[in-house]
């Protein structure tokens, strides 16, 4: 019976919540855009930028070289205008997550539905269309900000950021546990998060709006003639930011269950702070910064499990290496290494002695292309961000 109340409620959830935003569709062989807007629902941001965009590409549709697919997020949370109802629909993207929510969707958590419904959608982009993904997840902050990218450190992520006149940030996915985008770079998708600007501010949607245009361009989708307005959204996005290099995530405050966070007023990203400066108060004690460095993601909401972060710049020597090692896959250097061993079952995986975790540096790892560190039993798991497109689940 209890099954069956499911059966219906999902079924129900099909014929009356349309989950994607809207599409246009061209040749399955072409590359294919899926664009997704509100996975935290106070951002609407990417949604109304995604519905202007739609009105204009409906119009030269057939000029669309490619397939373009736009994905509410957090449907239920957008309408109540709130980050998410439950749990963070944005830290839940595992595999043993999505075999379970295959089988057995809590009716009492409603992220899961929306997480189903999600994971369907892509599943169905993903075996109808055979050509390039991208997958863009387009966002807003908290406070204000110039606009950003985040990607998962491989190499076709950085060549597709790279097009963009917008600091570029690498590493998120070393700090946070179950975002959509990492969970879709694992499958070797290219993958890139947008942070567009402040909530419901009408610069966060005009530089919204701007970013689709420019990935269609960049991605082949449209000529540069076939865009009205092309040379204002290039400007919108140049002007808005104050460089294109990369940055790297030092460090990450995280928020306890129950803990009252306080950000002090007035820092915004990219805000030059030194060792030791006021940040934030927790439970009415200071908070002071590890490390100098830039200021990343100070929190002014209510919601949100990531305090701030702390950054600094990559220099363009310490990329150009890293892409040298990783082109001629000279990570399997590191295999030969003592405590340092291939996962048996994940060819992305290397399973490392903590011991000599803890005595090479992480920026070593980081440099051939291992980016986030997992404890799993008594060793730790380093895993490969570059890999060739696998079965999706």
């Amino acid at each position: 019976m209890k099954n069956d109340i499911k059966t219906k409620r999902l079924i129900e959830i099909k014929k009356n919540r349309e989950r994607i935003i809207g599409k246009v569709l061209n040749n399955l062989d072409d590359q294919t855009f899926i664009f997704f807007a509100g996975i935290h629902g106070n951002e609407k941001a990417g949604v109304l930028a995604a519905r202007r965009v739609l009105t204009q590409l409906e119009k030269q549709k057939d000029n669309v070289q490619g397939n373009v697919y736009f994905i509410y997020g957090n449907k239920k949370a957008l309408d109540q205008e709130v980050r998410y109802l439950q749990e963070d629909l944005n830290r839940i993207w595992s595999l043993n997550r999505i075999e379970k929510i295959k089988d057995n969707i809590d009716e009492n958590n409603p992220e899961e539905f929306e997480q189903f419904e999600i994971y369907k959608a892509v599943k169905d982009i993903i075996t109808k269309h055979r050509g390039t993904k991208y997958f863009i997840d387009l966002h807003t902050t908290s406070s204000p900000t110039q606009p950003f990218i985040t990607i998962s450190d491989s190499l076709n992520n950085r060549k597709f950021s790279s097009c963009f006149s917008v600091p570029v940030i690498l590493g998120l996915e070393e700090y946070l546990n179950g975002p959509l985008l990492t969970f879709m770079n694992e499958y070797g998708y290219i993958s890139l998060g947008f942070e567009a600007g402040e909530h419901y501010s009408q610069e966060a949607i005009d530089n919204c709006e701007a970013f689709i245009w420019l990935s269609l361009y960049f991605g082949h989708c449209l000529k540069k003639k076939e865009i009205i307005g092309f040379d204002v959204f290039d400007k919108r996005l140049n002007k808005s930011s104050k460089n294109n290099d990369f940055f790297q995530i030092d460090f990450r405050y995280s928020i306890q269950k129950d803990e009252n966070f306080k950000m002090i007023n007035g820092f915004v990203n990219f805000d030059e702070i030194t060792k030791d400066k006021l940040l934030a108060y927790s439970d009415g004690k200071e908070i002071r910064a590890v490390n100098k460095g830039l200021i990343f993601m100070p929190l002014y909401q209510n919601l949100g499990e990531d305090g701030f972060f702390i950054i600094h710049k990559i220099s363009k020597k310490w990329l150009k290496l890293s892409a040298f090692l990783r082109k001629y896959n000279a990570h399997h250097l590191l295999r030969i290494l003592p405590g340092i061993q291939k996962h048996p079952d994940n060819p992305f995986t290397l399973v490392v002695n903590p011991m000599i975790a803890t005595f090479m540096a992480k920026e070593i790892f980081h440099l051939f292309g291992y980016r986030q560190r997992v404890l799993t039993g008594k060793n730790y798991h380093f895993i490969k961000r570059d890999r060739k497109i696998t079965p999706f689940p």
